[in-house]
């Protein structure tokens, strides 16, 4: 991110996305199931913020890239238990589908910025 209001909108994006994922999460039915991928889909979904302010505070390219590769593992395994809510027919995939997106985009988003924060670095994979 290379502006302080391209961060600020980041940084709003990721909050909103946590307040989603927590709306879904005590949506869920409470049963083992239920429960079970609440609290994981809790626990990934709303870290994404929390990994993306401490890569906006990081004191090095190399601690940004650590923090923002940690939110990337967090959205990969929120887009993993939003899959399965869809797949079992736990949550209609219509319902989803929103989510979904924002869940991808925020990858796309993430990944070019652990690839471009690499390059300036100098780092090759």
């Amino acid at each position: 991110m290379k502006t302080s209001e391209s961060k600020q909108d980041l940084r709003e994006r990721t909050k909103c996305f946590a307040l989603r994922i927590i709306h879904l999460a005590a949506a869920l039915p409470k049963s083992a199931v239920g429960n079970v991928i609440s609290y994981q889909i809790l626990k990934s979904g709303t870290s994404v913020g929390a990994h993306y302010r401490e890569a906006s505070r990081s004191r090095s390219t190399a601690e940004f890239i650590s923090k923002m590769e940690g939110g990337l593992q967090e959205l990969d395994e929120t887009a993993y238990w939003l899959e399965l809510l869809a797949d079992s027919g736990i949550l209609p995939a219509k319902r989803l589908a929103e989510l979904r997106k924002e869940t991808d985009e925020l990858i796309a988003i993430f990944t070019t910025c652990v690839r471009n924060a690499k390059r300036k670095k100098g780092v090759t994979r």
